[in-house]
């Protein structure tokens, strides 16, 4: 089971993870982390096959995919 991670912190919310993850399991949440930004989160973390493209994209290194 793959497991990904978010650093809220350095998220703007961009969504260019949301737009590349082939399962749609991503999105953006309802929490708003200290710059002001709604960051991204894994709504299905059983529906993650660990493809790592969300982290890939990400311009800000905020997504750590394990398998």
């Amino acid at each position: 089971m793959a497991k990904v991670a978010f650093r809220e912190e350095r998220c703007k919310g961009c969504a260019l993870c949301i737009d590349v993850c082939p399962k749609h399991i991503l999105s953006i949440t309802g929490t708003i982390n200290r710059k002001g930004y709604r960051v991204a989160g894994c709504q299905d973390m059983d529906q993650c096959t660990g493809c790592a493209l969300c982290a890939e994209m990400c311009p800000d290194i905020v997504i750590e995919v394990w398998k």
